[in-house]
């Protein structure tokens, strides 16, 4: 995806926390990252701790670096109290929360929360409108398809009162970034949102799986947003000898490859075979599905891995990165691929050095 207007011009850095090691090792490694540079430290959600309180233990942690969610799911919060949480969010990190929210799968959604997976398009659009109502202190009066506030008196006990927040956010506008892989999601985005997280993302493959639905999107976005933050995660390794370490970020992506949908609905299943790797996903998956995890994540092609990596020698790792950036790539999210902690700031390190200006 060639770089235009509606892009941000400079890398940004960030760390995505992986808890492997224990979440306070993480945090003090979030904390050491600080203080050499990084941008954005990001924690996600899925099906484990929740966000928001870790979050908010880095925010008091924290002084410089922006905070994120990678990502909060839609469906098991209200409008509302999205809004609420963000606001409180960027209130004790003093400004420098980023919403990131998405809808998950109806594996996760209905199997862990028990919430149907519905109307993913519309409900998007009209928590990210009731979210922006909120942070403006506005009284929230709100008549879409999906989120009726206050809920009509046939519905409930007639009591409802249009309120408006109780505080006054630091910001009335925090960024939202969207986690979005289909083309219909990803053109919601770049029209609404202040920022894309898409997963598995592949520099070389990227505009033709994303690029139409990036700038249908791109049309109709109100210039009040500002750039599109293109924020993506990518394994990192630097060195002569890390040619191994591939074989690491194997597993998650035969998980969600494999294992994170059914058959015809799993969105990252259907990313892979947009990327090329139509017949051996579908191999994966039957592998994966019928408990066979190890020999699923052994057919995961080193190609692919490979190109969503920054894994080799310093110059190879420049010139990835690069490729990233001219891709459309706007915040690598880095996940090292190290022995130790010490290995893994130190690779962070070096790739900050090697950041395309």
């Amino acid at each position: 995806m060639p770089r235009s207007s509606w892009y941000l011009s400079l890398v940004r850095i960030g760390i995505a926390l992986d808890y492997s090691g224990g979440f306070h090792e993480a945090v003090d490694r979030v904390v050491e990252l600080e203080k050499v540079g990084i941008d954005v430290a990001v924690v996600a959600e899925a099906y484990s701790f929740d966000a928001v309180s870790q979050l908010g233990y880095l925010a008091a942690k924290t002084s410089r670096v922006e905070l994120a969610s990678g990502v909060v799911p839609i469906y098991v919060r209200t409008p509302s109290l999205l809004a609420m949480t963000a606001a409180g969010l960027d209130y004790v990190s003093d400004g420098r929360f980023r919403l990131g929210i998405g809808t998950s799968g109806p594996q996760v959604m209905e199997g862990f929360h028990g919430v149907a997976f519905d109307a993913p398009l519309g409900r998007t659009r009209e928590i990210v409108e009731i979210c922006r109502r909120v942070w403006r202190r506005e009284r929230l009066q709100y008549d879409g398809k999906h989120y009726q506030i206050p809920l009509p008196a046939d519905r409930g006990t007639g009591l409802g009162k249009a309120l408006h927040l109780i505080n006054h956010p630091v910001r009335e506008r925090i960024p939202i970034m969207i986690a979005a892989l289909g083309p219909k999601n990803v053109e919601l985005t770049a029209e609404i949102a202040e920022g894309w997280q898409p997963v598995f993302y592949l520099p070389e493959k990227a505009h033709l799986v994303w690029g139409d639905a990036l700038a249908a999107g791109a049309a109709k976005r109100d210039p009040a947003l500002g750039p599109l933050d293109v924020m993506v995660h990518a394994s990192l390794a630097i060195g002569d000898d890390v040619e191994d370490r591939l074989a690491w970020a194997k597993p998650n992506l035969a998980l969600y490859i494999g294992g994170m949908g059914a058959k015809g609905r799993n969105f990252y299943h259907n990313l892979a075979t947009r990327y090329g790797f139509g017949e051996v996903a579908d191999r994966i998956q039957e592998l994966y599905l019928s408990g066979r995890k190890r020999e699923a994540t052994d057919l995961v092609p080193d190609e692919l891995v490979r190109g969503m990596s920054l894994v080799g020698p310093r110059g190879y790792v420049a010139e990835r990165m690069a490729a990233f950036a001219e891709s459309g790539v706007t915040t690598l999210l880095l996940n090292p691929l190290a022995a130790d902690p010490g290995e893994a700031v130190r690779f962070v390190e070096e790739a900050l050095k090697l950041r395309p200006a």
